[in-house]
């Protein structure tokens, strides 16, 4: 039986959880006027978790493209669509405003070359992978006026996202106008990188594709730059002006993989927002594989 002497020893030292708490507010303290949320679960331990701010809601930017997948995946599942199936590809979409016609700017998108196509057919599975792994607009745009947006928030309640929320598209300036915007928290992208991982967001034959498409990110300037060089990270980004976000997956070499999830706004700088987001990776690094 433990004596009273150490058990008040024990209660006075910090866990590895407050430490890394403590440590990620300090770097994110040294960011003036940054909005910062994180997400941390160690999938082979559930009691290691952290969450800061984790549930207040920022501007998805392109993380919406993760429940976009899952979504365009179900629906394979459920037989409603074919993942081989070729859609015609056009740069036309309607706002969610009044339906009225907008266009993407190939310059403003990841994936500019995929405009040379216009026109023509391109397999379904395509455009998902190109949604994620170069974070292309058109494809996303293309890929969400198939499976319906209201159907992957739907769809994002299920999985027990209980606030992020797929609205529209993107580059809808109306919507945009109007505040109609998608938006996250890191709670619940944790959440969908979890099912995805544990193979409860779709059928194991479709997480495992899920998987493997977000293992090929072409994008790793954030979560991955914190991490030991060739450690596998199956992770989405996201980015508009003064947002940075990252929902990873991390799979160290022989542990349990990890969810990391950070978040941030007010930063104007990308270079200032994605240093941080490197340096909080890797204390969280530190601490699951300590």
């Amino acid at each position: 039986m433990l004596s009273t002497a150490l058990l008040v020893l024990l209660a006075a030292t910090p866990s590895g959880t407050d430490t890394l708490r403590a440590s990620l507010q300090e770097r994110i303290a040294q960011v003036k006027g940054a909005t910062v949320a994180v997400a941390y679960q160690h999938l082979g331990n559930p009691r290691d978790s952290l969450f800061l701010e984790a549930d207040r809601s920022f501007h998805a930017a392109s993380t919406m493209k993760v429940p976009v997948m899952i979504e365009f995946f179900r629906q394979a599942d459920a037989g409603k669509l074919s993942v081989g199936q070729e859609l015609t590809l056009a740069n036309q979409f309607a706002s969610i405003v009044d339906g009225s016609p907008y266009a993407l700017d190939a310059k403003d998108d990841e994936d500019a070359s995929l405009y040379e196509r216009l026109g023509k057919p391109v397999p379904a599975r395509e455009l998902v992978e190109r949604m994620i792994t170069r974070s292309s607009n058109l494809a996303t745009n293309t890929v969400i006026a198939l499976v319906d947006a209201k159907r992957v928030t739907k769809t994002l309640r299920s999985l027990g996202a209980r606030q992020m929320t797929v609205l529209r598209g993107v580059e809808d300036g109306k919507a945009y106008q109007k505040g109609l915007n998608n938006s996250a928290t890191a709670r619940d992208l944790a959440t969908l990188m979890t099912a995805i991982e544990q193979g409860k967001a779709a059928s194991p034959a479709s997480t495992q594709a899920m998987r493997s498409i977000l293992l090929a990110q072409e994008l790793n300037l954030e979560i991955p730059a914190g991490l030991p060089p060739g450690t596998p990270v199956a992770h989405k980004t996201g980015q508009i002006s003064g947002v940075l976000h990252d929902a990873a997956i991390v799979y160290p070499s022989g542990r349990p993989p990890y969810v990391l999830v950070v978040l941030t706004s007010g930063i104007p700088d990308e270079k200032v927002a994605r240093s941080l987001i490197a340096d909080l990776s890797r204390q969280v690094f530190a601490h699951a594989t300590r």
